[in-house]
């Protein structure tokens, strides 16, 4: 059995300005200067807003659910999520949007809350495999829904900023689980509603 990972203990704002300096340095340029003299708290500002996942619990969102369904038992599917993640890799941005979709069995959960887990997890440093992997096993085990689907369709600035730069590559990764991954049927209509116009 392995051990858990600890979480490494988080350095101070100060800290985390002071490696902006170290990087403005590295890549020759002066961070005294005044077109500079700011960057440092405003990158870590920034790292606050990109990396907010970290702060929120995708469990929790999902657990608040709705009962009273007439009996709804047919696919909810959230098209078009707008994703910015960020490569673990080159810590640059992954830019593009996911669909969620599950068939509930006894319960369903509020829209908002599909396009809350698929930014707790974007904004996190990421694969997007292990992204869409993230999504689809969370609102499996809460939701305990009769089947689940995640498909994600993004452009990796890795790739395209730097590197080999492909300009107009995207990638396209999927989970299905349950009805989706074992019913033909079931995965081709999901499919079909996804490509149908908005």
């Amino acid at each position: 059995m392995s051990m858990p990972t600890e979480t490494p203990e988080r350095p101070s704002r100060a800290e985390a300005e002071d490696a902006v300096r170290t990087l403005i340095r590295w890549a020759c340029d002066d961070p005294t200067r005044e077109g500079l003299l700011d960057t440092p708290g405003r990158v870590v500002r920034a790292y606050e807003e990109l990396f907010r996942g970290y702060q929120v619990d995708p469990v929790a969102l999902l657990e608040r659910t709705f009962d009273e369904v007439d009996g709804y038992d047919e696919i909810v599917l959230l098209k078009n999520i707008r994703l910015e993640s960020y490569c673990e890799h080159h810590m640059v941005p992954i830019i593009g949007h996911c669909h969620v979709a599950y068939l509930p069995a006894r319960r369903v959960v509020g829209i908002s809350k599909l396009a809350r887990v698929v930014e707790a997890y974007g904004k996190r440093l990421q694969i997007q495999e292990k992204l869409t992997a993230q999504i689809a096993n969370t609102i499996d085990r809460v939701l305990q829904p009769r089947g689940v689907a995640v498909i994600i369709e993004s452009a990796h600035q890795c790739m395209t900023t730097r590197g080999v730069h492909q300009t107009g590559v995207t990638m396209v990764t999927s989970r299905m689980l349950g009805a989706f991954r074992d019913n033909f049927d079931t995965r081709r209509e999901l499919l079909s509603l996804i490509q149908a116009p908005s």
